[in-house]
């Protein structure tokens, strides 16, 4: 059987509340993780599971989007999403990528609906936007084509709260959340899932509602479908301990990018410093991130802390966003 999935959406238009004031900046898909926005490492995981073609939903700070991959080829169609309006197209990697906007957010119900008129035949595989994974996304997929069921979701049996229970195969989620009081959670619902387009069908169109009252639904019919995939890393990073210890814990790429200045006697250490970034003689940043584009003053003492506004860092500061 063929594993591979064409089309994936990545859930890309919450607020961010978590992650401010660094969301008063980008948006929470655009926050860099050594260097590249959250939302280019969930396409990359995507196209290794084989899609060629993406949506991504936005909402806050559309316009900072404008600078995302490159404009597409003259000769794509415009699309539209399902409640009117049109997508902005954009090219990543030679591959086509879909910016539905959402003047009023629509949760991630309504914002997987608004996509319907995007989608082709075969499954969509959704990749929440501020998840970090290297999951051999191929097995969720081809244990999905292989069940025939609506809806099949990644679970991890560790690393968050565990809210899915699971049937005795360990192929069936009997319950979310306890919601159908049928089981306790045993398994972390990872945010990565593939649906076919029976799923968006029991979805209202421009209603805000969220997917988890399909999930229900399907559950309780024992048609929501289930794969355990613990390899590889899983990393929600909603919140900036999250964000830093992404930093900390991973290897993606150098902490200090190539293009950036650290002066000679600069003190930077286990931080990751983006291009564009000058941290002066005399600073001293550690356990940090500072951001494309920002400045380390000569003065400045920084321990546990994300340089982020584009004003220059100067100053004592611990645990604090600048």
């Amino acid at each position: 059987m063929d594993w591979r999935v064409t089309s994936a959406f990545i859930l890309g238009a919450g607020l961010g509340t978590r992650l401010r004031p660094l969301t008063k900046r980008l948006p929470k898909p655009l926050v860099p993780l050594f260097h590249r926005p959250l939302a280019e490492w969930a396409l990359e995981a995507c196209a290794r599971a084989g899609a060629e073609r993406f949506a991504v939903n936005t909402h806050h700070l559309p316009e900072t989007w404008d600078g995302f991959g490159n404009p597409p080829g003259s000769e794509t169609p415009a699309v539209f999403g399902v409640n009117g309006l049109p997508a902005t197209l954009r090219a990543w990697q030679g591959r086509e990528v879909a910016l539905f906007h959402e003047p009023d957010l629509l949760e991630t119900g309504g914002g997987l609906k608004n996509i319907g008129l995007w989608l082709h035949g075969g499954p969509v595989l959704v990749h929440n936007g501020d998840i970090f994974s290297t999951l051999p996304l191929e097995r969720l997929v081809a244990a999905h084509k292989a069940s025939g069921l609506p809806a099949t979701l990644a679970l991890r049996s560790g690393g968050g709260d565990k809210r899915v229970a699971l049937d005795a195969s360990g192929t069936r989620c009997m319950d979310l959340r306890h919601a159908l009081g049928r089981a306790a959670g045993t398994h972390v619902f990872s945010g990565i899932y593939c649906a076919e387009r029976e799923l968006l069908d029991r979805l209202p169109a421009g209603e805000k509602i969220s997917v988890v009252d399909a999930f229900l639904e399907l559950a309780a019919r024992d048609r929501l479908g289930a794969v355990v995939i613990d390899e590889g890393h899983w990393l929600d990073l909603g919140d900036r301990d999250s964000y830093l210890k992404a930093h900390r814990e991973l290897a993606l790429a150098p902490l200090i990018h190539p293009q950036a200045v650290i002066e000679p006697g600069a003190v930077v250490e286990r931080s990751a410093v983006g291009p564009g970034c000058v941290v002066r003689s005399g600073a001293v940043v550690r356990d940090s991130v500072v951001w494309a584009g920002c400045e380390v003053a000569a003065d400045a003492v920084l321990d546990g802390c994300v340089v982020f506004s584009g004003n220059p860092a100067s100053g004592f500061h611990r645990g604090e966003d600048i």
